[in-house]
């Protein structure tokens, strides 16, 4: 069994990383013309707009593009009926399929920033920085996969590595509609690189919780609020019992976190309200766990069921497995640290609560490191920035980590440590 070592970086590799010296300007200003493109997750045509983008800028590396529709987003609105928000379509990107590595990219292409927001526009902070809607969280990751790969096709190691591309529409919301093609694609590669920003600091993520959306809807009986207040059952009444006993499962289990986020229900004050909704998350960090919260959450609707005129409905569910590292997963982050050391960017592995695509990879069984892309910070926020010094460094170690994979496979080298032996 091969495993990375101090000194995992093939000298032979090293003037092909050096293609993306001069690569910063058309980096930072494609990154910026993808910034300004909105694609708010429900925002479909401009998700769209950047999927034709993405379609020029990646016509030289493949000419296997394929355009995938998503299944709409099913939400529960206000009302307590559920509807169907149409998502952006997918773009799959593929090379040479038959290659003995095969590894899985992923960028997403949809921002937390609705069609509506007033932050729409990159600006200038510093020389260094920038400040602008999915400079960090993604559009520059994008821009640093893109140019590794092109790193890695100028290379004479290339026929090695068999790649495909997922760029989807949905990420910022749980990846609802993409899910399935993350799956389907764990089916045929042994790795993957999602290009997450990395920590502000330039660290990577290891292990991710895992996470779950909910929504209840509690039903009451609306009546007079002075006349026949008696008659009625209020549904904002039994549904503040529910929150509080969820809230209250919070520390009677390691690593699980119940976070109430949305109330909204009622309406004049002198009716009793007959319906109320309310939405919340869950984040925890053992697979298993994900029953015990399922079986809490029935034991207090059956409790609260049992009144007279009161019905609870949930819906929802785990959207994202919890990320916990493999062997093989460790071995692959391992590798990176190292690549990265002897690159002169020092890497350092931490544990976070947050979670994206490489959870969905992680429990398809396939190693991944996801936050290989950009440095920056306030991401899910209109003070989100990226440092622009960071874009070539990114690129070069993602090529590196291409470059090392594919020389080592030249040379004899299965990776059985990494892949687990063929697909």
């Amino acid at each position: 069994m091969v495993k990375p070592t101090s000194n995992t970086l093939p000298q032979e590799i090293l003037p092909w990383l050096d293609l993306l010296n001069d690569q910063h300007d058309e980096m930072l200003a494609r990154t910026i013309e993808l910034a300004e493109i909105n694609s708010g997750s429900l925002n479909q045509k401009g998700v769209n707009q950047v999927l034709e983008k993405l379609q020029e800028f990646t016509a030289h590396l493949s000419k296997d593009h394929e355009r995938i529709p998503v299944t709409p987003w099913e939400v529960v609105n206000d009302s307590g009926e559920i509807i169907q928000h149409p998502l952006g379509d997918a773009l799959i990107i593929r090379k040479r399929p038959e290659a003995p590595v095969q590894v899985f990219l992923c960028g997403h292409m949809d921002t937390v920033f609705p069609k509506d927001s007033p932050f729409q526009k990159v600006r200038w902070l510093d020389d260094d920085t920038i400040n602008g809607p999915g400079v960090t969280d993604l559009k520059g990751g994008i821009l640093v996969m893109l140019k590794a790969l092109e790193v890695l096709e100028q290379s004479p190691w290339a026929d090695q590595i068999g790649w495909e591309i997922l760029f989807n529409p949905d990420e910022e919301i749980g990846s609802p509609g993409s899910a399935p093609l993350i799956q389907e694609a764990a089916q045929r590669v042994h790795l993957g690189m999602i290009f997450e920003p990395c920590f502000p600091d330039g660290n990577l993520a290891g292990q991710r919780k895992g996470s779950g959306n909910f929504t209840v809807v509690s039903h009451g009986k609306a009546a007079h609020a002075g006349r026949e207040h008696h008659l009625g059952r209020n549904a904002i009444r039994a549904l503040c019992d529910f929150v509080s006993a969820m809230d209250g499962l919070n520390g009677q289990r390691l690593g699980i976190t119940f976070n109430p986020g949305y109330i909204h229900g009622g309406g004049p004050t002198n009716i009793v309200p007959d319906r109320c909704i309310h939405k919340f998350n869950i984040r925890l960090e053992q697979p298993e766990d994900e029953q015990w919260c399922l079986q809490k959450l029935e034991e207090i609707i059956e409790g609260i069921n049992r009144r007279d005129g009161i019905q609870l409905e949930l819906h929802g569910g785990f959207t994202r497995k919890p990320k916990v590292l493999s062997p093989a997963n460790e071995q692959l982050l391992s590798l990176a640290k190292n690549i990265g050391h002897e690159l002169g960017i020092p890497l350092d592995i931490k544990p976070t609560g947050g979670c994206c695509d490489g959870n969905n990879l992680a429990s398809a069984g396939i190693p991944n490191i996801d936050t290989l892309g950009v440095q920056g910070g306030a991401i899910h926020s209109d003070q989100e920035y990226l440092n622009v010094k960071s874009l070539v460094p990114r690129a070069r170690l993602s090529a590196a980590l291409l470059l090392t994979l594919a020389y080592n496979s030249a040379n004899g080298d299965r990776l059985d440590w990494l892949t687990g032996g063929e697909k």
